[in-house]
C-alpha cells in the first residue's frame, strides 16, 4: 500500500464537490487526492506552494555558494580601494 503524505485526505468526489471549502479546511496544509484509496495527486493551497518553490530556490543558491567557494582557490584577490 502507498504511503499518504498528507494528514487531510480528500476522494476525487469529494475535491469535484467543493474544492474552496477542502483547501479552507486543510488550513494550508496538503490534502491527498485519493482515487480508490490510493494518492493520485496533493492540493496544496497557492501561498504554500509559493513558499515550498522560495525554498527550492533557497537551496539551489545554497548549492551554487557551495560550489562557488571551491572555486576561491583559482580567485585573484582585489583590494576595493584599487578598483
Amino acid at each position: 500500500m502507498e504511503s499518504v503524505l498528507a494528514n487531510c485526505s480528500a476522494s476525487i468526489s469529494e475535491l469535484k464537490k467543493n474544492p474552496s471549502a477542502l483547501i479552507e479546511q486543510s488550513d494550508g496544509q496538503p490534502i491527498a487526492i485519493l482515487n480508490h484509496n490510493k494518492p493520485t495527486a496533493y492540493l496544496i493551497p497557492a501561498e504554500t506552494y509559493e513558499l515550498l518553490l522560495e525554498k527550492i530556490e533557497d537551496f539551489q543558491l545554497g548549492l551554487l555558494v557551495k560550489e562557488r567557494q571551491n572555486e576561491k582557490i583559482d580567485a585573484v584577490e582585489v583590494d576595493i580601494d584599487e578598483l
